[in-house]
């Protein structure tokens, strides 16, 4: 199953998170992952303005996350991410069913 990954930050210390965006797309692609969007500008359509960066990945599975994020050199990488960030990753496979979604997940 495909799995996305949301992540949302904020940004404290552009310099030094330049460090990890920097590095981290040959990681990412090492592990069969492609970015979809990548810090673009997010429009608030209801609730509360959302003012965080955001970033959403494909990798073909789960499998998949969990090797990137457990990469020696994406482990290394983070390390500048939280020195001049904090925010939030969070990951869904995508089950296919559009059509009919159980309403309690």
């Amino acid at each position: 199953m495909t799995a996305y990954v949301i992540a949302t930050m904020s940004i404290h210390d552009p310099a030094t998170y330049k460090k990890y965006t920097d590095r981290t797309p040959p990681i990412v692609k090492r592990h069969g992952g492609r970015f979809l969007t990548r810090g673009d500008e997010v429009f608030t359509a209801e609730g509360t303005p959302f003012t965080d960066r955001m970033v959403i990945l494909e990798f073909p599975s789960k499998a998949h996350v969990d090797a990137w994020i457990k990469d020696p050199d994406y482990v290394e990488a983070c390390q500048f991410r939280y020195a001049a960030s904090t925010g939030r990753m969070i990951v869904q496979e995508s089950r296919g069913n559009t059509e009919d979604p159980d309403p309690r997940l």
